[in-house]
């Protein structure tokens, strides 16, 4: 299966996307996403779980580069968890594979994930502050493009969005938590090119 260039520290591999496709630890990795570095006691408290089922489902995430322990914070055996920086890509299974079906439980839950975030900035923008309403945009270009444009272009983006992520990366690891620039926020940037209906006409070709 043909590859394209990644733009992330590292590709998950097969195992790491079977043991990723779970319901508890995708929850867990989002909320250390959005709220940064946690611990196993509060993210229990914050999912209804005990604390073990929390611990395990972090050293899970843990084992497969998915997040790592802040090592400025927490104090004696307490453990701070955060998200690995740098990002990850999904690798591509052979299809049937088990692998292959954790990638599409794995995308599915992409796209829940976005819907949701979309749907929350539509009900918060009336009340966020106007800088970043004016910040903030949706866009959508509908194109008409060879396989190869289409792939230059994605990786254009790509690239424009490494810069800012490396930029967001460096930040994290220079400052605490509660020591943070109070002028940043979490930003969440959606990013997708889907060729509906590869090889079809356009309507006045028909």
């Amino acid at each position: 299966m043909r590859r394209h260039k990644s733009f992330s520290a590292h590709t998950i591999d097969a195992s790491a996307l079977k043991s990723f496709a779970h319901p508890l630890r995708l929850r867990i990795f989002e909320l250390l996403d959005e709220h940064g570095p946690s611990t196993a006691t509060r993210l229990a408290g914050l999912l209804g779980e005990n604390t073990g089922a929390t611990s395990y489902h972090l050293r899970e995430l843990a084992k497969h580069g998915m997040i790592e322990v802040a090592p400025e914070m927490g104090r004696g055996k307490e453990k701070y968890w955060r998200v690995t920086p740098g990002g990850f890509s999904y690798g591509e299974p052979p299809p049937g594979t088990e692998a292959a079906k954790a990638l599409e439980f794995l995308l599915d839950d992409l796209v829940r994930q976005r819907g949701a975030e979309l749907t929350r900035w539509r009900q918060d923008a009336a009340r966020a502050p106007e800088e970043w309403v004016a910040a903030s945009g949706f866009g959508r270009r509908s194109l008409w493009l060879t396989a190869a444009e289409t792939a230059g272009m994605r990786d254009e983006v790509f690239e424009i969005l490494e810069r800012y992520r490396t930029l967001s990366d460096r930040r994290q690891d220079e400052s605490a938590p509660d020591t943070r620039d109070p002028e940043t926020g979490h930003v969440v940037v959606h990013f997708d090119v889907l060729p509906l209906g590869p090889g079809q006409t356009k309507p006045d070709e028909t």
